[in-house]
């Protein structure tokens, strides 16, 4: 298989506090290749977002740091970058679309300005050509009259048209990695295909890999190859898309698809009462022993309250991805083996 182009390993993230230290990422591995659509799910609060943040080493700084691990980007570990470095690799080689685009956007800059300094910066272009540049990148995210639009300041848009901008910002230098928070947020049904029509021939194109948080399970439907599943903190489930979404694993991810709203038919009507995992995800001060999701489960063992259970390999497919899986549910069935190596 194809060397990884972005691999992490072991990522610990910790915040402080009166109360103490906390760690919000603890342990998290994964790998993503080049062309690939990774789909990072899970509840808010679960770490999908922190993750994102770390890979590119903008965790808020105080009270967060990154406490252990590497993330090897072609090789290279970004952790121990200079800020130089860094500078050079954000939103050049690895871009991401933040979630929030009214806070992200600059308001005393317009957004052509802010689509074409990237593009000053990174390409090289003069003013003219980054500006009509910038205008390009509008009408592919599907922004009527781009050529006057771009002259526009972020509150003279709606958020579904900032949000838009947000996409043009971070796919305008054509990055090797793009990272994807909720990218079709505010985003109408129609607008959102278009977004994932562009993702995808960028890919074509250039090979880019998408690393994309989402809550959507269509969206993971529709654009994933690989799905990664985070609790608490942790990964707890990871493989391609037909293997988690078909035949998940752990019961959370079970819980979360059991979820999804079905539409009925004359067959078979749709149900009654939609059903929903108990509970909430924990503080990251009350995690404790063992398995973060135990209080929430139904399968729970005696097992889960004092020991967390390992990331344990169940299959692979014909493409050699892993169904891998963090459940004491499954350690304890036969044939079973611990995974011992790194991704690759």
């Amino acid at each position: 298989m194809d060397k990884p182009l972005l691999q992490v390993k072991d990522l610990r993230v910790t915040f402080s506090s009166r109360r103490g230290e906390a760690m919000v990422l603890n342990g998290v591995d994964f790998a993503i290749r080049g062309g690939e659509t990774l789909c990072v799910v899970g509840e808010s609060g679960c770490g999908k977002s922190m993750t994102a943040l770390a890979l590119l080493r903008l965790i808020p700084s105080p009270p967060g740091r990154i406490t252990g691990g590497q993330v090897l980007f072609q090789g290279e570990d970004l952790l121990t970058a200079d800020d130089a470095r860094m500078r050079a690799v954000r939103g050049n080689r690895i871009s991401m679309i933040f979630q929030e685009p009214m806070t992200s956007l600059n308001p005393v800059f317009t957004v052509g300005e802010q689509i074409a300094e990237s593009l000053r910066l990174h390409a090289g272009l003069d003013p003219a050509a980054a500006q009509a540049r910038a205008v390009e990148m509008l009408k592919q995210v599907g922004i009527p009259a781009p050529e006057r639009r771009v002259n526009d300041y972020p509150h003279q848009m709606s958020g579904g048209m900032r949000q838009r901008v947000m996409i043009a910002m971070a796919l305008a230098c054509r990055p090797d990695i793009l990272i994807a928070d909720e990218p079709t947020t505010a985003l109408d049904v129609t607008v959102q295909a278009q977004i994932f029509d562009l993702l995808r021939d960028l890919q074509r194109e250039k090979g880019t890999a998408i690393l994309m948080i989402t809550h959507d399970m269509g969206a993971v439907a529709e654009m994933a190859d690989r799905v990664m599943v985070m609790y608490a903190g942790r990964v707890i489930e990871q493989g391609s898309c037909d293997q988690v979404l078909s035949a998940p694993a752990h019961p959370y991810t079970r819980g979360l698809i059991a979820c999804l709203p079905e539409l009925g038919s004359s067959q078979a009507p749709a149900r009654e009462d939609l059903p929903e995992i108990p509970g909430v995800v924990p503080s990251i001060w009350e995690l404790g022993s063992g398995c973060a999701f135990r209080a929430r489960c139904r399968e729970a063992l005696p097992r889960c309250a004092s020991e967390v259970p390992p990331l344990v390999t169940l299959a692979a497919d014909a493409s050699g991805n892993d169904h891998g899986v963090a459940c004491w549910l499954h350690t304890q069935a036969p044939k079973l083996r611990a995974r011992t190596e790194e991704l690759a």
